[in-house]
């Protein structure tokens, strides 16, 4: 049976409208991030976002302009043990597999997301 765990996180914003927060430690693969909007005082339409692997720089959801809460699965490329980019066929769509961490945090930069306003952060990690 897989082990999955669900980390949350929320940031409030400084009066430049940025704000930079860290998951938990986490040990597994990224399956999914989702940003929940408060529905009172959320961050301004329009919001940033560069979440990344403290640790190794890797970027796990670089965003711009968003306006609503949204989920994603990220994703990166896959390579032969030569260093190749996997490939579906020859020529074909990159191969992509979950993001892997190992006893790090998910470091979360937020910018333009307007004065002393909050969201959420949720992770679900396996």
């Amino acid at each position: 049976m897989a082990h999955i765990e669900r980390h949350q996180v929320s940031l409030t914003t400084a009066a430049d409208g940025s704000v930079v927060g860290f998951s938990p430690t986490i040990t597994g693969f990224v399956q999914a991030v989702r940003y929940v909007k408060d529905e009172v005082n959320g961050f301004a339409d329009g919001v940033d976002f560069a979440l990344t692997a403290e640790a190794t720089g890797e970027t796990i959801w670089s965003e711009q302009d968003v306006n609503a809460s949204a989920t994603r699965a990220p994703r990166q490329a896959t390579h032969s043990t030569a260093g190749a980019a996997a490939l579906f066929a020859s020529g074909g769509a990159a191969v992509l597999a979950p993001i892997g961490m190992a006893a790090d945090r998910i470091r979360i930069a937020v910018t333009n997301g307007g004065n002393a306003k909050i969201g959420t952060f949720i992770f679900i990690i396996g």
